[in-house]
């Protein structure tokens, strides 16, 4: 199955003026949730026990915090996020939106 990279589909998950959140789970043990964060915005941030991530960041700039340390990150950049270590994105544009996805193992 192919997939927009610019517009990952799926369910809206979370939604607020920060910012739209869908998970695609057409895959049996994978989802790959996508992240429209308006500029000047941030996540709230959290960790997962057991779960590690991909981040894949498609457009726009910013920064993602992961537990103490900020990386910058723009357009192609690839972060992968640790068992357990506290991740947050941040949009340092003052213009347009930054959108991501992550894949992870679906938990059911």
């Amino acid at each position: 199955m192919k997939i927009n990279r610019l517009d990952i589909e799926g369910e809206v998950v979370k939604q607020d003026d920060r910012y739209i959140v869908k998970d695609n789970k057409s895959l049996k043990n994978l989802v790959v949730s996508s992240t429209r964060l308006k500029a000047g915005c941030k996540t709230n941030g959290h960790s997962h026990t057991g779960q590690e991530e991909v981040y894949f960041f498609m457009s726009g700039s910013g920064e993602i915090k992961i537990d103490d340390i900020v990386y910058p990150v723009s357009a192609d950049s690839i972060v992968l996020i640790p068992d357990g270590a506290f991740h947050q994105v941040i949009n340092t544009q003052g213009i347009s939106d930054l959108y991501f996805a992550v894949s992870y193992t679906h938990l059911r």
